[in-house]
């Protein structure tokens, strides 16, 4: 019984008829059919003009998004838990060519403007100093928690005020967004870019980074050349997006690991970390009581040395969310 992460769940079946419906000659690169109609389709879905630029993984996607934030000798304010900065070997210095990512604090490894603040209040205004040039957050973020669009309004506010450019995570955006109950343009509020993450709901391999103005989205294609990310058949690429968008899926997949994730919150008691605003869920427990839960099949990965991270995906079968629920109630 898996709860190891969503990026090990299975392909839905859509998006294989998808691809190989695909598999027609087309127009290289993304001139095909498929790629084209990426910018109305997302377009449609946040209510506003917008710029599609896949990629085949969601730490390129970010990459190329924050490269048209931030210079080389700038810095990106994230949190110190976040994605950019833990787990993606380096990836964003690679791509920004040596910007700094900044570290701030926040529970549930979410941002506040008063976080935010407390970063910029502590850089000396002059060359001396690394220069804030965007903000970047995790939706829903590293410990499954979900932004309000109140609270994306006034981190938003904040950037306005400083000048910053601000980058959305949205690797589970989609759970967020399901979580929220809200549309796709309320779950990523005034953003400026973001990456809107396919893989970890059904996809193959498919990410898109997101833009609201046209200029950066020019950037990040020829960034996107230059870093070796622009597929040679990228409609099959298009086709995964496209399969999980049609009819909503992409939310009912989401909301389906969102539901498995709340059945096991639910007999966690005191022991929960964070009420699940997504689809993780991070338990308190010992080394014993991990090796138990090992020992009657359930996968998962441990976060730290008190805490478990239980991961549900759009295939987790509710009937081992259930056993699992049970067997974390009766430690």
């Amino acid at each position: 019984m898996q709860f190891l992460s969503d990026n090990a769940a299975r392909v839905h079946p859509k998006v294989w008829e998808a691809l190989r419906s695909a598999d027609e000659p087309d127009k290289p690169y993304d001139g095909d059919a498929l790629s084209q109609q990426l910018d109305d389709v997302f377009s449609t879905l946040f209510g506003r003009e917008c710029h599609a630029v896949w990629a085949n993984t969601g730490t390129a996607a970010n990459c190329l998004a924050l490269a048209t934030m931030a210079d080389p000798h700038g810095g990106v304010i994230c949190h110190r838990e976040a994605h950019i900065e833990m787990d993606e070997g380096g990836a964003p210095g690679f791509f920004l060519h040596g910007a700094k990512l900044l570290l701030a604090d926040g529970a549930g490894a979410k941002l506040t403007p008063d976080s935010i603040e407390a970063v910029l209040a502590a850089i000396t205004r002059g060359i001396h100093q690394v220069q804030a040039h965007a903000i970047s957050i995790t939706q829903a973020s590293e410990y499954g928690q979900s932004y309000t669009p109140a609270e994306l309004a006034a981190i938003k506010a904040l950037a306005d005020e400083y000048g910053l450019a601000l980058h959305m995570d949205g690797a589970r955006f989609a759970n967020a967004a399901a979580f929220l109950g809200c549309s796709a343009g309320q779950a990523a509020g005034p953003v400026d870019a973001l990456s809107f993450g396919f893989t970890k709901n059904g996809a193959l391999g498919a990410e898109v980074a997101v833009f609201f103005d046209p200029a950066r989205a020019d950037l990040a294609r020829w960034r996107r050349k230059r870093a070796g990310h622009l597929n040679s058949k990228g409609r099959f690429i298009a086709a995964q997006i496209l399969a999980l968008l049609d009819g909503d899926l992409w939310l009912e997949l989401a909301r389906h690991a969102n539901a498995a994730a709340a059945e096991i919150a639910a007999m966690a008691g005191e022991r929960l970390l964070y009420a699940p605003q997504a689809n993780e869920v991070f338990v308190r427990l010992t080394e014993r009581e991990r090796a138990a839960l090992r020992a009657r099949g359930f996968a998962f990965y441990d976060w730290d040395d008190a805490t478990a991270r239980f991961v549900c995906a759009w295939d987790t079968r509710m009937e081992d969310a259930a056993a699992l629920a049970r067997a974390v109630g009766s430690l």
